[in-house]
């Protein structure tokens, strides 16, 4: 996958915005929040770098070219080093991933303003004060 590619597709997810961060990182977020990183210029060793769970971290971490995301790791994101370390089907589909993951995690209030129902809860009992009489 190239640069543009990439671009291109997390763009074409629902409100889907991108920001430049610290000078060189093209991020894109939902709810002002990231789920994809990429370098504005191409630079050795990172392509892009996204959120997965737990269970596909471990599974793509085995992968030569992909690693713990620098400062991201402990939350579950890689890096792909090079936009050929997977097809670009697979790409798209962690990207996807990552973006469902940062939307759920999103509060209630900004899921709702994106268009996306959130989950009601049940409503509350509440306690009624008993009267007493005197």
């Amino acid at each position: 996958m190239r640069s543009e590619a990439l671009r291109t597709f997390c763009l074409s997810l629902p409100h889907a915005e991108e920001d430049i961060k610290w000078g060189n990182d093209l991020c894109f977020l939902i709810g002002k929040k990231m789920f994809t990183v990429t370098a504005l210029a191409p630079s050795e060793g990172h392509f892009a770098s996204f959120k997965c769970t737990l269970e596909r971290f471990a599974e793509l971490i085995e992968i030569e070219g992909i690693k713990p995301a620098a400062y991201m790791a402990r939350n579950h994101w890689v890096t792909l080093e090079s936009g050929d370390v997977l097809r670009d089907a697979e790409i798209k589909e962690l990207i996807r991933e990552s973006y469902g993951l940062v939307l759920a995690k999103l509060p209630k209030r900004t899921q709702a303003s994106l268009g996306k129902p959130a989950k009601r809860s049940k409503p509350r009992k509440t306690a009624k004060k008993k009267l007493r009489s005197r």
